[in-house]
């Protein structure tokens, strides 16, 4: 974000939540077992040290940071994309609403149901849609006075994960410190997801039943969840790539991931990184092709690395992933190591690749 422009991060720290305690600063997660019941808060296992410690933001709220720093003429809300032209010089979009416009390019963000993926891979192409993960989570609030009396000030107002066989559960603090965020992951033992639609009400009796077994403060964590419901996790298959001609998807629209690494966000921001260093070396239309097609060959190995491991992830968690299951000593160290390579990236040597990139084919003209 810094990278990108100071402000945005400002933007971010004007509205994130960490850990309360001091000392919990610097780490993402502390791990506990969650069915061992001979710890009514479940044994702690590991500590992963990361060095901005948990950290989230109301997603709504973050935007409304972002709007504030884009110029009113230049952006305009309200609008459903109904299909994207490419003209060769030109880019026509048609709207929902009857309504069109001309650019120069178009840079598709527009999430996990992209239209414009559509557009790049083809309506028919197989990695054009996305697919269910076999994954599904639990989402509820707790007034975090109530999740303190109920788990102590430690396991309330730092982030947890509990694992177990077949599921797991996230507790962290958000709307700074004021709520306990609770997100509990199960899997869908037939890996399908038949309704059309991927956000219900939730079935507390449905619930239980997934965590049956469990600590007795995860029970009773899931029973005082407000406003619960229900949320299919999807992915994207592998694109072939990420653009065509004057059109490029980034963010979810490229690479929509489940959420077990924490980074699905990250890499959309580093995809804008990425992208704004192209496009500045951009000084004729005629280039732009270029710069996506630079984009492309340096940013989709990388986020698309992140999907899979975000599936290797939630297995991990939920004690499925082979050659792990439920064997600790092998988990812990798969939690040492398997973030590092995401958090440690080296953002500006990425950039520079890419202009290089771009560059060569420039020069090959």
């Amino acid at each position: 974000m810094k990278l990108i422009d100071p402000a945005i991060h400002e933007g971010f720290l004007n509205c994130a939540t960490n850990n309360a305690w001091s000392d919990r600063q610097n780490f993402w997660f502390s791990f506990r077992n969650g069915q061992d019941t001979s710890n009514k808060f479940g044994t702690r296992f590991f500590d992963l040290w990361c060095e901005t410690g948990q950290s989230s933001v109301h997603r709504a709220r973050f935007l409304d940071e972002l709007v504030a720093l884009v110029p009113n003429e230049l952006a305009h809300f309200g609008k459903k994309l109904d299909n994207a032209e490419d003209k060769v010089d030109h880019v026509v979009l048609h709207f929902e609403d009857g309504t069109t416009a001309k650019h120069s390019a178009v840079i598709g963000c527009d999430g996990v149901k992209s239209r414009l993926r559509e557009v790049v891979l083809g309506k028919d192409h197989p990695a054009a849609k996305p697919v269910f993960s076999g994954k599904y989570a639990y989402r509820g609030l707790i007034p975090m006075e109530d999740a303190a009396a109920l788990m102590g000030d430690e396991l309330a107002r730092n982030s947890q994960m509990y694992f177990g066989h077949g599921g797991h559960i996230l507790t962290f603090p958000i709307e700074k410190g004021k709520t306990m965020n609770v997100v509990a992951f199960s899997t869908k033992e037939d890996g399908k997801w038949d309704d059309e639609v991927w956000v219900v009400p939730m079935d507390k009796g449905a619930m239980f039943k997934d965590f049956t077994g469990w600590t007795d403060s995860v029970q009773k964590c899931l029973s005082m969840m407000q406003k619960p419901d229900i949320w299919a996790l999807f992915d994207h298959p592998p694109a072939p790539t990420y653009t065509k001609g004057r059109i490029c998807i980034l963010g979810d629209a490229a690479h929509a991931g489940t959420p077990h690494n924490g980074a699905g966000a990250g890499q959309a921001i580093e995809d804008a990184l990425c992208m704004s260093r192209l496009m500045r070396l951009v000084y004729d239309g005629v280039d732009i092709p270029r710069a996506f097609a630079a984009f492309d060959r340096v940013r989709r190995p990388r986020s698309q690395r992140q999907v899979q491991m975000a599936r290797d992830s939630g297995w991990l968690y939920d004690l499925q992933l082979p050659g792990y299951m439920d064997d600790w000593d092998k988990i812990k160290q798969m939690l040492e190591e398997k973030q590092n390579w995401i958090w440690n990236h080296d953002l500006e040597a990425e950039n520079k690749e890419a202009e290089r990139v771009f560059n060569e084919e420039t020069s090959k003209l």
